[in-house]
């Protein structure tokens, strides 16, 4: 990761707990933190956590990244990126601001042949996204002072290990690479669900528990605090990894290079449907995390695709200020971010060709609404 960036690297159990550094690193608590509506859970736990504001930004409905045009910069103290399925944000416009970059669906991704994760004060990786690894992350970083004191916190908040757990943890993750290219998505799914390894949710997002938010906020910047929400579905993910679980890391980061050309290839076939977001056919030759697809009748066609043996996943719906609004500024204009939330269908584009039996006769989502004029 090192030779990729160009930069300072630490590695992490996961990049939940590279965020959280990056954040406390660089921001004040009180600060006014912009970030996209549409991501995962515990990324909005992680800024309370951190003690920061979240302000919550319109999005563009090309590639349900940060609309950079409809935003004011001035009114925002720091920015966190997402670069969702690896679509890349627009890194040049938050020029000027504390930017960290999320680039946890964004490992292959580069913006003028720079790789995502150099542009900001940091970048925080994941190992579990593009190479499978299960678990782990990277932050990288510049200068070798930040790495430092980053090391020390990051030890800091560490809770010790078992080899017994970090098996466990690695054999999963080989058992859930196996039953996709067996076609066993069903039954893996279900067997994830029945281990508890899934969070149970209600729809696409775990409970928010607001009167329990408000606790934890007193105790804010503090990341124990927030454990309970920003555990799931990876309950160790500050848990210190050992050298099993760094050769299997290792393991699946060298073999990214060889799945390359299959991943632009399927992100090339999927770019030709008519559902597919605009921003992805500007990114052909980008091994994009998944290809997003906006359809009229998603939930239909995730059953469907199970049947095909394509599991689909990382769906974030409703955006952040729709999920907590009391401890979110909303959106001056949240429309594209529920139209984009409520359709899009992420597609792994390594098995676009197992995918296109069915997502070839899906009908497109109604346009994106307009967003209204701020007052």
């Amino acid at each position: 990761m090192a030779a990729l960036t160009g930069r300072r690297c630490l590695v992490l159990p996961s990049n939940r707990l590279g965020l959280y550094l990056a954040l406390r690193h660089w921001c004040a608590p009180g600060e006014r933190l912009l970030m996209s509506p549409i991501s995962a859970d515990e990324i909005l736990f992680l800024v309370l956590a951190a003690g920061l504001r979240p302000v919550i930004a319109p999005l563009s409905p090309d590639d349900g990244n940060i609309d950079t045009a409809a935003v004011d910069l001035s009114t925002v103290d720091a920015v966190l990126t997402t670069n969702l399925y690896g679509l890349p944000d627009r890194v040049a416009a938050f020029a000027g601001k504390t930017l960290i970059e999320d680039v946890a669906h964004g490992i292959e991704t580069t913006v003028g042949g720079r790789p995502l994760g150099t542009f900001g004060a940091a970048g925080v990786y994941s190992l579990s996204k593009h190479p499978g690894a299960g678990s782990g992350g990277v932050l990288a970083v510049e200068r070798e002072s930040d790495l430092r004191v980053l090391e020390r916190e990051r030890d800091r908040l560490l809770l010790p290990g078992t080899f017994l757990h970090e098996a466990y943890s690695v054999f999963t993750s080989t058992a859930r690479h196996m039953a996709l290219r067996l076609n066993m998505v069903r039954p893996a799914l279900r067997t994830a669900r029945t281990l508890g390894i899934e969070e149970p949710r209600d729809g696409y997002r775990i409970a928010a528990r607001p009167a329990d938010v408000k606790l934890a906020l007193k105790h804010a910047p503090d990341l124990p605090a927030f454990d309970s929400w920003v555990r799931a579905d990876l309950h160790d993910y500050r848990t210190r990894r050992g050298p099993l679980a760094r050769w299997y890391q290792s393991r699946r980061l060298s073999a990214l290079p060889g799945q390359r050309e299959r991943r632009i290839a399927g992100v090339r076939t999927l770019a030709e449907l008519p559902t597919a977001a605009a921003g992805v056919r500007r990114q052909l030759d980008q091994p994009l995390f998944r290809v997003p697809l906006l359809v009229a009748e998603r939930e239909e066609a995730i059953a469907e695709l199970e049947r095909h043996g394509v599991a689909t996943g990382y769906l974030y719906d409703p955006p952040y200020d729709d999920y907590l609004p009391e401890y979110t500024e909303a959106s001056p204009s949240p429309e594209v971010a529920r139209w984009w939330g409520r359709h899009v269908l992420p597609i792994d584009p390594l098995y676009a060709r197992r995918a296109l039996p069915v997502v070839r006769s899906l009908a497109p989502a109604p346009p994106p609404p307009v967003p209204r004029a701020p007052r």
